[in-house]
């Protein structure tokens, strides 16, 4: 009988760096399968690899049961499809960029779910949100004071630092995996 894999969570404030990990974690363990989003945002090369749909796409996917996972977040809807999920049946780690909000759900679908929370120090989040030039000043604030948004009765798995590089946050994310992907 094969072994049911790990799914992975990361989460942490817009702007910490997830994308940009998880598609270092990608190249670095190609055993592990980063499942890929639905999300109701125009399509963009500047962000992770994800599928677009408009907002009533979205809703007509949810009520035909299309995702396992769906949540709302920043005026936006996110969803993982089931066919997302199906490399834990063959034992291999799932890992997606998920939602502090979302984790509910999660651990409803998936009580053994690990979290991975990424962080970065505000300053540093401040100026990656302003680089990327989604928000306005205003919009930057009310994201900074949510990046305290607290994981109380979720258990995490580990903290990801990543306040260097790409490659140093990488190699954070991928340390921290090893017992999983062992």
């Amino acid at each position: 009988m094969a072994r049911f894999g790990q799914l992975v969570a990361l989460v942490g404030p817009s702007g910490s760096g997830k994308d940009t990990l998880l598609a270092g974690l990608a190249r670095a363990c190609p055993d592990l399968h980063v499942a890929r989003r639905t999300i109701s945002r125009p399509a963009s090369a500047e962000t992770e690899p994800y599928e677009s749909v408009i907002p009533e796409q979205f809703a007509a996917l949810r009520a035909d049961g299309a995702f396992a996972l769906h949540w709302q977040a920043h005026g936006l809807f996110y969803g993982i499809r089931h066919r997302e999920l199906v490399p834990l049946q063959d034992g291999r780690v799932v890992i997606f960029n998920g939602s502090r909000r979302a984790l509910p759900g999660i651990i409803a679908y998936q009580p053994d779910v690990r979290v991975i929370t990424v962080t970065v120090p505000p300053d540093l989040l401040a100026a990656r949100l302003a680089a990327r030039g989604r928000e306005d000043a205003d919009e930057i604030a009310a994201r900074l004071k949510r990046t305290d948004l607290a994981l109380a009765g979720h258990l995490t798995s580990g903290v990801v630092w990543n306040d260097g590089t790409p490659e140093e946050g990488i190699a954070r994310l991928v340390e921290l995996l090893q017992p999983v992907n062992a």
